[in-house]
């Protein structure tokens, strides 16, 4: 007795509608992922706020001390002299979120429907509540 043939079946074929969701779905994903990281890229630091002049000081203080420094002491100046001259170099950089936060807008309220993510998770992350109202994502009860 031989063996009943079995026809072997490859992936089902998507329909175009399901595609066209797919990539919808990746590029709402991407919007929120991108606004998310620039909002925690640009989130203010804790303690007190460096200016170019107390930035100036200190790189004024570490070129002193660095020719008298023992070489373990010397590296960490020229590294701490080599953050501080970026950060230097960062000040008044003004982010423009304005691209990320209209894509962003755009997106939000479907994608947390679909996410089961509440007002108040947006909140807790970040996202201005400002945002959220333009977004038309609600407060839920």
């Amino acid at each position: 007795m031989t063996p009943p043939e079995t026809t072997r079946r490859g992936p089902a074929a998507m329909s175009d509608e399901h595609k066209a969701a797919l990539a919808r779905g990746r590029a709402e994903g991407r919007a929120v992922k991108d606004y998310l990281d620039a909002i925690a890229a640009n989130k203010p630091k804790r303690g007190r706020k460096r200016t170019k002049e107390s930035i100036g000081k200190r790189l004024d203080t570490i070129e002193m001390e660095i020719e008298a420094a023992a070489p373990i002491k010397a590296l960490q100046l020229v590294q701490e002299r080599m953050d501080l001259r970026s950060e230097l170099d960062a000040i008044g950089d003004k982010v423009d979120l304005t691209e990320l936060e209209n894509a962003f807008v755009a997106v939000a309220a479907g994608y947390g429907e679909r996410k089961g993510i509440s007002y108040a998770a947006w909140r807790e992350i970040g996202v201005d509540a400002a945002v959220l109202k333009r977004a038309g994502v609600k407060r839920s009860s």
